[in-house]
């Protein structure tokens, strides 16, 4: 895999959002009535959600699967890149007709995490009462924030109860909670790569790459949305070294062990293969995403902790009713199995940890679609 060099592929101005006259692609939008109330306290106003949707509720309502994405994820599950849409479906082999998630069965939704960039309320967003972007003065979210919004989208489709939530990484914590914070609400649960709460290491990784981030000399305090330039670099830089957590170590070593990219000489100042490839996917990010976004959801994940203000871990899970499944990824070094071992063993519905076998580590809850789709028919049929 190539770099791609900064003059071939044009930055974007500041961001990679989608904003307001943009092509929509799928997108549909819920709009909340009213302001958010948020766990940290003080409220958000003017919340809308994009989403997607394929299939058809079924008259009863009965049929409807909600599928949360991970962290730079979005609603785009299914479906070719096209205007609106700059990459294709993130699970696209799970959901279609015939697959596990057949939409000539299931209801499917995904909606973008509030906070997001890819067309539901975050710092690129126009804030209400200014005219500008939210940028540096957009609050600080929860999950828990994120699935109240969630929930309101689900009012909204008139949606009582979901048939099955699913959901791996961050879309994992979302998951939980919804579990947790509506019991009644969700018919069935399956967990991928994720936790009950945030462990030190995973906040001491977000860290470095939130340090990135706010010490690109383009940052601005978040401000820099209308201003022409972002931080590219710094986001860039948090990009690069959360792939290598996605990834494995003897993945990296198979693929590219210490050969040099092409013609390049490390000893030159050229680059390793591995360098380039990390270097490729700090290109595809910045092109799609948003810097600030990506601290607001970052400062989300280190938030979570599905047992806080419920007499911890322990007591908050035993509110989950759902039958549930908890599948670990073999290789995975940023959510070890332990803590899906945790989860399955906590959860009355669970029962044994399921294995995801893959050298790809943590991302092979994304590349495995074969091993997931057999978790998803466990579950539902």
């Amino acid at each position: 895999m190539h770099a791609v060099a900064a003059a071939e592929v044009p930055l974007p101005p500041a961001t990679g959002a989608w904003r307001e006259g943009d092509p929509p692609g799928r997108r549909r939008w819920y709009a909340a009535e009213k302001p958010l109330p948020l766990e940290a306290g003080g409220e958000l106003p003017g919340v809308r959600l994009a989403f997607e949707t394929w299939g058809q509720l079924a008259p009863d309502r009965s049929n409807a699967v909600l599928v949360l994405h991970a962290l730079t994820g979005d609603s785009h599950v299914s479906g070719p890149a096209g205007p609106g849409h700059p990459t294709p479906g993130w699970w696209d082999a799970l959901v279609g007709p015939g697959r596990a998630l057949d939409t000539d069965r299931w209801f499917v939704v995904a909606p973008n995490i509030l906070g997001g960039c890819q067309g539901s309320t975050g710092p690129a967003s126009r804030r209400p009462d200014r005219g500008r972007a939210w940028g540096g003065a957009f609050p600080f979210l929860t999950p828990r924030d994120q699935v109240a919004a969630e929930a309101g989208l689900a009012d909204a489709l008139g949606i009582d109860r979901w048939a099955l939530v699913v959901g791996g990484s961050m879309g994992g914590m979302r998951a939980v909670e919804w579990a947790v914070s509506h019991p009644a609400r969700t018919g069935a649960l399956l967990l991928l790569a994720t936790a009950a709460a945030a462990s030190a290491e995973q906040i001491a990784w977000a860290h470095i790459q939130l340090r990135a981030i706010r010490t690109d000399p383009h940052w601005q305090g978040g401000d820099y949305h209308d201003t022409g330039r972002g931080p590219h670099a710094g986001l860039g830089l948090a990009r690069r070294l959360a792939h290598v957590t996605y990834r494995s170590e003897p993945e990296l070593q198979v693929r590219f062990g210490r050969l040099p990219q092409q013609t390049e000489d490390p000893w030159r100042g050229g680059r390793y293969q591995v360098a380039s490839y990390l270097d490729h996917h700090a290109a595809k990010l910045v092109r799609r995403f948003d810097a600030a976004s990506y601290v607001v959801l970052t400062e989300a994940m280190n938030a979570h902790d599905v047992g806080r203000a419920r007499g911890g871990v322990r007591a908050a899970l035993r509110r989950v009713t759902a039958p549930t499944l908890v599948a670990a990824v073999d290789s995975d070094r940023l959510y070890p199995p332990t803590q899906q071992a945790e989860l399955a063993a906590l959860i009355p519905g669970a029962d044994r940890l399921r294995v995801v076998e893959s050298p790809y580590g943590h991302d092979g809850f994304l590349i495995e679609t074969e091993q997931v789709a057999c978790f998803v028919r466990e579950l539902v049929g």
